[in-house]
């Protein structure tokens, strides 16, 4: 069985829920049995490759909220990453264009590494806050998660390797109506959006092993829809 995850770097609810993934994955009788792919789909396309700006200001911006009252919603979202046994640093984390590790992570995928960059970008952004939005520290995480360090510095230095399937991918989330991430798809009959909770991941996997014609998707959950705009767990 396939499972595919439309996910973006930036996204917290996209760190948060392949954490409840896998441990609903992990609950499931024929996990051995499930191959993942992850997706691309991008928060804020539009914005300007190589510039980037702190979380708590953009999110001061987005919501209309004071700086100090986006650190409260930056710290409410960290309290749920921690509570899945995640890091998560509050402290100068940036936001920015992702375009770039989505290509690195098409050509992590051709290489059987995808899993492994993308837990480092997670881990880069979130907790280490490092980011994910210069060619060095790509190129860095790459070499980490296993990939010829030549290949990937090709890849950076070409703005066309691997842009067609990440742009494949986001026209393929707009078809199957996903507006927000993360967005899961089961052997494409069954569709769950956002960070759901782990048992929740594991009902859907029973079910659709089980072969049901499944005609509803699960209800949303917590998740980040384009520009940015992320749920934030209310105190």
């Amino acid at each position: 069985m396939r499972v595919e995850i439309w996910s973006d770097i930036a996204c917290p609810w996209c760190y948060i829920g392949k954490a409840r993934f896998e441990k609903g994955l992990a609950a499931f009788a024929h996990r051995d049995e499930v191959e993942v792919v992850f997706r691309s789909f991008e928060l804020d396309p539009h914005s300007t490759p190589g510039r980037t700006a702190p979380v708590v200001e953009m999110l001061a911006e987005k919501y209309g909220r004071t700086l100090d009252e986006a650190r409260g919603m930056e710290e409410h979202v960290a309290a749920t990453a921690r509570a899945e046994g995640l890091p998560y640093s509050t402290e100068g984390r940036l936001h920015g264009n992702t375009f770039d590790i989505h290509r690195l992570l098409h050509l992590a995928a051709a290489r059987g590494r995808q899993d492994e960059l993308l837990d480092l970008a997670f881990r880069a952004n979130f907790a280490d806050g490092s980011g994910v939005y210069d060619s060095a520290t790509l190129l860095r995480l790459a070499v980490a998660a296993g990939l010829d360090e030549a290949e990937a510095r090709d890849v950076l230095a070409d703005p066309t390797a691997y842009a067609d399937a990440v742009r494949a991918d986001e026209r393929e989330a707009a078809e199957l109506g996903a507006h927000a991430v993360p967005f899961f798809v089961l052997d494409r009959r069954y569709g769950i959006s956002g960070g759901q909770p782990a048992e929740v991941f594991t009902q859907a996997l029973d079910q659709a092993w089980a072969g049901r014609a499944v005609t509803e998707a699960a209800p949303a959950a917590d998740a980040c829809e384009p520009d940015g705009a992320c749920a934030v767990p209310q105190a």
